[in-house]
């Protein structure tokens, strides 16, 4: 009986080695978490938030359009600026048209200039009679430049007038184009703060997406693993995803930090004896399926 239970007590001691060893983590040169480029999307404008169409998980592309915060009184300020550009508009002179009548009049002078001065050649007339009519050619020469002048000048100022009100509604047009929530990258959706019909104020997030396209790892090096690694470097990823078996990804070290830190409490390193560690970006590829926050072991070629 003794020797039964001793025979069970080693297989199943056996087993549960065989179980541990399953799930053996690998020889490593370094140990980081995965990571991807986190964007906050905040409300850029005050007011209602009439719609959004987001959920946690959602994959969305940059720059399309995915709910709007209430628009009513800046769509009514960019409407009386509309209305009062028009009527500065039109306000505006047609000098050509206003100085038309004067110019008929000046012609006029210098053709009956020229009659006068064909009397005068042939004793017909007086030179008094053209010296008036030379004065009064003069007079309304001064006249219509006096009066095209003001026209000018009241013309500049409308136009100056209609220019300022071409900034109020450019500013106008974006304060409008900040109340549509659109995200800056594509990405997914990691939480979402607010619902539809809240009210917020400038700044305040509304949900958090992040890069998943494009996930790295931040590792750890010793000095003495970082030796021979280099930024361009090949590196081999493997996350620990509770599996006997993980999935090996390819990577890139993009990014080696030049300043050695104290090993972060949650990051395991070959040696440790290590204190002082050198952080390494490494791009992951095809790593659209891992988790952010999973522990990753790297392994120099």
């Amino acid at each position: 009986m003794e020797s039964y239970i001793f025979r069970i007590m080693v297989v199943a001691a056996a087993a549960a080695c065989l179980a541990g060893c399953g799930r053996r983590t690998p020889d490593f040169d370094a140990c980081g978490q995965i990571d991807a480029v986190e964007v906050t999307v905040s409300a850029e404008s005050s007011g209602r938030i009439l719609s959004l169409d987001v959920e946690e998980g959602d994959y969305l592309p940059a720059g399309r359009c995915i709910g709007y915060i209430d628009t009513v009184q800046l769509s009514l300020q960019r409407d009386e600026l509309l209305r009062r550009r028009e009527s500065a508009r039109v306000k505006t002179v047609d000098i050509a048209c206003q100085t038309r009548a004067q110019y008929a009049r000046l012609d006029n002078l210098g053709t009956e200039l020229g009659r006068a001065r064909d009397l005068l050649s042939k004793d017909a007339g007086t030179q008094k009679q053209v010296d008036d009519m030379e004065s009064e050619i003069e007079i309304l020469k001064a006249q219509i430049a006096a009066a095209e002048q003001n026209y000018r000048q009241n013309n500049e100022s409308i136009l100056c007038e209609i220019n300022t009100i071409d900034v109020q509604i450019a500013q106008i047009e974006d304060k409008l184009d900040k109340c549509r929530i659109c995200p800056p990258i594509d990405g997914t959706v990691l939480t979402r703060y607010v619902e539809a019909g809240e009210s917020v104020t400038s700044g305040k997030p509304l949900f958090t997406m992040a890069d998943m396209d494009h996930v790295f790892v931040r590792a750890y090096f010793s000095s003495a693993a970082l030796a021979g690694l280099h930024v361009g470097d090949r590196v081999r990823v493997i996350p620990d995803d509770g599996t006997p078996s993980p999935r090996e990804y390819s990577g890139t070290v993009t990014w080696i930090s030049s300043e050695a830190e104290f090993t972060p409490k949650n990051i395991q390193t070959r040696d440790e004896r290590a204190d002082l560690v050198y952080a390494v970006k490494i791009a992951v590829e095809g790593g659209n399926r891992l988790r952010l926050g999973m522990y990753a072991y790297v392994l120099i070629d």
